[in-house]
């Protein structure tokens, strides 16, 4: 994981014109709806360099950044500037140095896709032990069928890497994403009924639970789609109206959960 994130390409790949943008647009949209009203306290934990530390404070919130890679507390606390909103340091989603109940919301936009089951339960138990009792407390996580769809089927990786085929079969039945190279990305993936049962198995309640892009990133033309106001009208509404689709939410790389401290 270290390897793959001080690589430093971290920082650009939400702002790609591609499946990068459509992942932030929806992934914003969805924390909207049950954020509370700014100037709250949000804990973007394991926030990376910080793309959504950076649009809550412009939107007037106090943020809170933890993340175990310096270089991406290094690149947001460059991006902020001196008198920022946004408080970022080295932390760790398992063992957070904020005090209980002290923030309004969580994010845990990151550190589910590199931690095994019973860290996850930590990071999530963490997340749910900082926010005040009614908090919100949003968690993504990568579908387990995103290797396939979107490495084999749309970026066709087997022409460049012979053993991606083999790699997405044991994805598909283990859940664990090994690196292809040394550097390449991995993770742990999930399908809905599992993040569903490990945000209980926390102590928390769902609220929600969503599929992020639906299959709208499987477009060969989404970059071009986006720039124009009706296609890209037409790409959102397809993702909201489906987010929820039992037979649909794993199609999407990414699943979202709101789930809330009782």
């Amino acid at each position: 994981m270290h390897q793959h994130y001080e690589i430093g390409e971290e920082a650009a790949r939400l702002a790609d014109l591609d499946r990068g943008w459509l992942e932030y647009e929806r992934t914003k949209e969805i924390v909207l709806r049950a954020l509370p009203p700014a100037p709250a306290v949000v804990a973007d934990i394991g926030g990376g360099p910080g793309r959504y530390a950076l649009w809550l404070a412009e939107l007037g919130y106090q943020v809170v950044h933890r993340d175990i890679v310096p270089l991406h507390v290094q690149q947001l606390t460059e991006a902020a500037g001196c008198g920022s909103a946004i408080s970022s340091a080295l932390g760790d989603a398992r063992d957070l140095d904020l005090a209980d109940a002290s923030v309004d919301a969580v994010l845990l936009l990151g550190p589910l896709y590199h931690l095994d089951a019973g860290d996850r339960l930590l990071a999530l138990r963490e997340a749910g032990r900082v926010v005040r009792p009614g908090g919100p407390v949003f968690g993504a996580a990568i579908s387990r069928w995103a290797a396939r769809l979107d490495g084999l089927l749309r970026q066709r990786l087997y022409e460049r890497h012979s053993g991606m085929e083999a790699m997405v079969e044991v994805v598909e039945r283990t859940g664990v994403l090994e690196p292809l190279f040394p550097g390449a990305f991995c993770a742990f993936t999930h399908r809905p009924a599992e993040l569903r049962a490990e945000v209980l198995a926390a102590g928390l309640e769902v609220a929600d639970l969503v599929c992020v892009e639906g299959a709208a990133f499987l477009l060969l033309d989404l970059a071009q789609r986006i720039t124009e106001e009706t296609a890209r009208r037409v790409v959102l509404d397809a993702a909201r109206a489906h987010e929820r689709v039992p037979e649909l939410m794993g199609v999407g790389p990414h699943l979202l959960v709101t789930a809330r401290r009782p």
